[in-house]
């Protein structure tokens, strides 16, 4: 869910889940090709050491890419984010083609995959195996998600001002809750904490109340284990990893108890358990994303509780942390004024990084957002563009070219989100047939997809392809030192330079000139397969100049095991490009700029910038 929540108020686990199924039998797993375009070094599972996601090639791998989608939460579907697999076909190209992304998070309900106590429906897990597929097949890597919001629909009635999604029927039958009601809440979050019945229902979940905990934990080892036996290995390889569980929170606190004990004592072993499914499932070589308590790195001080898995210890391999953020100043109307500037959320995703880091893993910003209608709406291409910068690095642009070295890692995230339907839903609104909801996302107002259907069933972007479609390192053949890029995206017809190339380096800055540019360094590995870099599609290669100590270009060749330098489609065929760049060493400082700036620039000033390049990474690494 979207984490639009300004709140004015403050032992084993069973190896095998005793259920049936119900719905159509298992079909047996499809066997594809790899996705088209490959080269001998794609596809490989991803795994996750010295606090990195690497590819089986040793490379350092950063996922980029959107949710997919809050569909899942309405009923239109089913709970399927689409409609039909070739829906999900047209949405996973424009995804790859047009945003730029090369992972999603993949919603799935809970509500659908258990409708009946005890019953897995295997007709839904078939879909969702279906649509999941089409996203692998298009060379973009998965991880599933069990989402929830509110706890669930079945809380609320057709009378009610706000709905929510995860757990089914049965399970809020069980729990005998109160009819829910809000009190005077201006936004749909403020149930998480002002809503009885819905704190009642979060916290039996924590505390395993008639089940509802070891429930949920069969059926997620079920769909697992379905997925495992219907995809194919290369398929499976593309798939990283699983969000066990969207935003907890303990609904209430026992006496004595923090956030910070809740986290210790319930949400970490809930995990525990989680992670045992998994492995049981056959996903023991991949990580659960797991999210601390949702309020952890609230951005308001009277909202934010101590977490942050802060008692867990070294999370390891097994687990990456992963959390959301969303500027809830700004998503208020009140507490942020003005739009985000440079260096805006610089400390808060170098929380995330620390975090990461003191757990010994790896970081995935798995939502962030921000309003695309409404009264704050015009704050989005500036918060968005500040959020991307922070994902970067954790310097500001105005600061970077000085201090490049203490960039951080380069972040994963999955923007919040990808719905071919956006402005076109017919969601009977808790079953009301009175309350037909077709706008934005079909849920309790939002409005946050970066996508639409253009009516004509093609796929259109809904904010600028500037902003989305970005240059970042999507594998790095060795140790990210540094990374930057500088997307002159618009806010209105405003353009947005908040990392210009310095005035100590006039010939970079000519070469650049007005058009955008990414600056990766790095030092190489040990590893025989080049450092990939996402070329946006307004990077043809014709027009785009990379300037590296392996190799300066205008207009780099075919990719080729022989050419230092050279562009080749990313796998999938949804025509977007990579760029290429290959070294020989291990241990050596690389760097390499790439911008679509200069038109036809000269020998001289390819030259004359290279040096100065050349000097600058020496002086700084």
């Amino acid at each position: 869910m979207s984490s639009i929540r300004v709140r004015l108020l403050t032992v084993l686990v069973l190896l095998c889940g005793f259920v049936t199924v119900a719905g159509a039998s298992p079909a047996t797993a499809a066997t594809p090709a790899v996705p088209s375009g490959s080269l001998w070094f794609d596809g490989t599972p991803l795994t996750v050491r010295g606090g990195r996601f690497l590819d089986g090639e040793g490379r350092e791998v950063v996922l980029r890419g959107y949710n997919v989608s809050g569909e899942t939460k309405l009923e239109e579907n089913n709970g399927l984010p689409f409609a039909s697999v070739a829906d999900a076909r047209t949405s996973a190209t424009a995804l790859r083609a047009l945003g730029g992304g090369n992972a999603v998070r993949f919603l799935l309900s809970w509500a659908h995959a258990e409708p009946v106590r005890g019953q897995v429906d295997t007709a839904y897990l078939g879909a969702v195996t279906e649509q999941l597929r089409v996203f692998l097949d298009a060379g973009i890597r998965v991880y599933p998600d069990f989402h929830q919001d509110l706890s669930s629909r079945y809380l609320f009635d057709a009378g009610s001002w706000y709905t929510g999604d995860g757990a089914p029927g049965w399970a809020v039958d069980a729990g005998n809750y109160p009819r829910e009601s809000c009190g005077i809440c201006l936004f749909w979050g403020q149930n998480i904490t002002q809503n009885a019945a819905v704190q009642q229902a979060q916290y039996d979940f924590w505390h395993n109340a008639h089940g509802l905990q070891d429930a949920f934990l069969t059926t997620a080892q079920a769909a697992m284990t379905y997925l495992r036996q219907h995809l194919s290995e290369d398929e499976f390889a593309g798939v990283v990893g699983f969000d066990p569980y969207n935003e907890p929170y303990a609904g209430s606190y026992d006496s004595g108890q923090t956030s910070r004990t809740w986290e210790r004592d319930l949400l970490w072993p809930f995990y525990g358990r989680f992670r045992a499914r998994m492995d049981a499932a056959g996903w023991q070589d991949k990580p659960a994303f797991v999210e601390p308590n949702l309020f952890w790195n609230a951005n308001i001080s009277t909202q934010r509780q101590e977490g942050g898995l802060l008692d867990a210890g070294t999370l390891g391999p097994e687990y990456v942390l992963n959390t959301h953020f969303y500027d809830q100043k700004a998503i208020s109307g009140i507490l942020m004024w003005g739009k985000a500037a440079d260096g805006q959320y610089a400390s808060d995703f170098a929380a995330v990084r620390d975090h990461a880091s003191a757990a010994g893993t790896a970081a995935m910003v798995s939502e962030f957002g921000h309003p695309l209608s409404g009264t704050v709406s015009d704050k989005a291409p500036t918060v968005l563009k500040a959020m991307y910068q922070a994902l970067d690095s954790r310097v500001p642009g105005g600061s970077w070219w000085t201090n490049p070295a203490a960039s951080g890692p380069v972040l994963s995230g999955s923007q919040w989100q990808w719905d071919l339907y956006s402005g076109r839903h017919h969601e009977l609104m808790n079953g009301n047939p009175d309350k037909v909801l077709t706008s934005g996302d079909g849920w309790n107002g939002e409005d946050l997809s970066a996508v639409k259907s253009d009516g004509s069933g093609n796929a259109a972007l809904r904010q600028d392809a500037r902003l989305l479609d970005r240059i970042y390192p999507s594998a790095t053949a060795g140790t990210t030192l540094a990374f930057t890029y500088e997307d002159r995206s618009r806010d209105g017809s405003a353009t947005l330079t908040w990392n210009p190339v310095p005035s100590t380096l006039p010939d970079v800055a000519r070469l650049v000139g007005s058009g955008r540019y990414g600056l990766l360094v790095w030092r190489s590995g040990s590893g025989t397969a080049p450092t990939e870099l996402h070329l946006p599609a307004g990077f043809p290669a014709t027009a785009t100049t990379v300037v590296s100590d392996l190799g300066t270009v205008h207009g780099p060749p075919a990719y080729t095991a022989s050419t230092p330098v050279g562009v080749a489609p990313e796998p999938g065929g949804t025509g977007s490009r990579r760029l290429l760049i290959t070294d020989t060493d291990s241990g050596v400082l690389h760097y390499a700029l790439v911008t679509n700036g200069a038109t036809a620039p000269s020998a001289d000033l390819l030259g004359a910038a290279g040096s100065e390049l050349a000097a600058w990474a020496a002086a700084h690494f």
